[in-house]
């Protein structure tokens, strides 16, 4: 595939965005780059390679839910604070 002027504007037609006119060749060369990469990969061999081998039936590994709370972060988190009561912040009333 050949990136041109053409198939940029194009591009920008799709994506909503606008390239400067100063910055078109650049923009163009990094996507002439960027295809000729994906077009080497075209060129693996991958004869063999089973189509599904990066995916596992196995299922994610789940920990128990158990509540747990710590007082001593509370606590330690609360003494930063200008003023709390009851582990809570305490804040000037915003909305009368």
């Amino acid at each position: 595939m050949q990136v041109d002027n053409a198939l940029l504007t194009r591009l920008e037609k799709l994506s909503f965005l606008k390239v400067s006119d100063d910055k078109r060749e650049e923009i163009i060369s990094q996507l002439s780059e960027i295809v000729s990469f994906v077009d080497n990969l075209s060129e693996l061999n991958t004869e063999g390679v089973d189509d599904s081998f990066a995916m596992s039936d196995a299922s994610t590994l789940l920990r128990e839910d158990i509540s747990a709370c710590n007082t001593n972060v509370n606590d330690d988190i609360l003494k930063h604070a200008p003023q709390s009561a009851e582990h809570f912040f305490i804040v000037p009333k915003i909305i009368e």
